[in-house]
């Protein structure tokens, strides 16, 4: 029996690794200092499908004119080239308070088109428009959320660096893992996903990534932020992850800001800052009550920009407890093991306008939209 349980914590997470601190880790900020951001390709969304350790997810997140929020997702995930697995993941987050409704569901038959660019499975398929403007996302997986949904992007996508990927390891120029986010910061979104309650439609604004892990996930990050502001006029978008101390407790940044069609600034010079958090009494960790995201860089024609967004997130609309499929005992292991023990809180914090804060050249911009926000604790940074 002990000798299934080390198995199932050896797939489920593995094991901590010794600390090789920050000279084992190439941040994409390093090459950003050079080349701010570069702007996205039709090749640049193209699966990896690596056949090594991975976890590389396209997810599309959808703000309805109507006040819904929602996101579609579709994960690979490889445990050592032994075993890959393929999910479909949706939520709905209502405005009335409500329980989210969120579904998730193994994909059988997985396969890519012959250039990497579309994804399908049995009753599931994600495609990318010739032009590379354009997302489908259909699934029929699950009868209580069946999704039809499209996205184009109206801004164009980016990475941070010229090709968005911080390398692990002690030798770099033969890594052993890496980790890279490639995003549409702005887009127009349509379609519809039907509930057991009837068609919620999602015409309004979206956002879309796309993220390649080249390592055990936890082994990769111990926390992360994320931020997806949508206005009327302009986007901010934010990602950040900070390493375990086996790569020096190394915080990664990647943000970008938007204006209708155009990349205002992007890069690695962003911040998000834990203003104001409160304990959790289950698990100890610090939720956040209060958030504070930057963004610095320059335009195109070289003028200095600055924004800011504090965000009151008010009562989160989730919190996952990732291992809660994992039988108790094991989990019992695995934070022993590993100090291990994932969380993620989402916050929509629809009812308490949200402002973000420009200043673009001497030109001061303020415009309030919509806020997205996840809060993910994995293991310990100290």
């Amino acid at each position: 029996m002990f000798n299934w349980a080390k198995q199932t914590l050896a797939n489920v997470v593995g094991t901590e690794e010794p600390i090789y601190g920050p000279s084992a880790i190439k941040s994409v900020a390093e090459d950003a200092k050079k080349t701010p951001y570069t702007e996205l390709t039709r090749d640049d969304l193209k699966w990896a499908a690596m056949d090594s350790t991975c976890v590389e997810t396209q997810t599309f997140y959808f703000m309805a004119d109507s006040g819904h929020l929602a996101f579609a997702q579709v994960i690979y995930s490889n445990v050592a080239g032994i075993r890959t697995t393929c999910q479909f993941n949706s939520k709905v987050f209502y405005t009335d308070g409500s329980k989210p409704l969120w579904s998730s569901t193994p994909l059988s038959h997985p396969e890519f088109s012959e250039d990497k660019s579309n994804f399908y499975a049995k009753d599931c398929a994600l495609e990318l428009s010739e032009d590379g403007k354009t997302y489908t996302i259909k699934s029929m997986n699950d009868p209580h959320a069946i999704v039809n949904l499209k996205i184009t992007r109206v801004a164009p996508g980016f990475v941070a660096g010229k090709d968005g990927k911080t390398l692990f390891g002690t030798d770099l120029s033969n890594p052993w893992g890496s980790m890279r986010h490639a995003f549409w910061p702005r887009c127009v979104t349509e379609g519809s996903i039907m509930t057991k309650d009837g068609p919620i439609d999602f015409k309004g604004k979206g956002f879309f990534s796309h993220a390649l892990q080249g390592m055990k996930p936890h082994h990769a990050a111990a926390r992360w932020n994320f931020i997806n502001f949508q206005g009327p006029t302009y986007s901010a978008i934010l990602m950040e992850f900070t390493t375990p101390p086996s790569y020096g407790t190394t915080v990664v940044t990647v943000g970008g800001l938007a204006k209708d069609d155009e990349i205002i600034t992007a890069g690695c010079n962003c911040s998000a800052t834990h203003l104001k958090t409160k304990q959790d009494s289950e698990n100890d960790w610090p939720e956040p009550t209060e958030i504070r995201f930057t963004w610095s860089g320059s335009t195109k024609d070289g003028k200095a920009v600055e924004a800011s967004l504090d965000c009151s997130l008010g009562d989160r609309i989730d919190r996952i407890d990732v291992m809660a499929e994992v039988p108790g005992f094991v989990k019992n292991i695995v934070a022993a093991a590993a100090g291990t023990k994932p969380y993620i809180y989402q916050f929509y914090p629809h009812n308490i306008p949200t402002e973000l804060k420009l200043k673009i050249g001497d030109q001061e911009i303020t415009e309030q939209g919509r806020v997205f926000s996840e809060a993910t604790f994995i293991s310990a940074t100290e």
